[in-house]
């Protein structure tokens, strides 16, 4: 199984790679495999690289089911 997390772009970077923010933490991924991003779009990220830009409604309810999947482990 593959998890991908939402990440908006903060800052775009030389040689392909971009600085994201996922929750307030700030990473440096690849952005290699996606053509025309910009500050601000919000991408799908998996092991250091962004897989796809995706809307940014999308990305916080999966950041939202994302939280809900680690509160409810939590509770055990």
């Amino acid at each position: 199984m593959c998890l991908s997390i939402p990440a908006k772009i903060a800052k775009i970077l030389p040689d392909d790679m971009a600085i994201v923010s996922v929750d307030g933490v700030s990473l440096e991924i690849s952005i290699a495999l996606i053509e025309e991003l910009d500050v601000g779009d919000t991408v799908l990220v998996h092991v250091g690289y962004a897989l796809s830009k995706i809307n940014p409604t999308e990305a916080k309810r999966t950041l939202e089911l994302l939280q809900e999947l680690g509160s409810a482990g939590q509770e055990r």
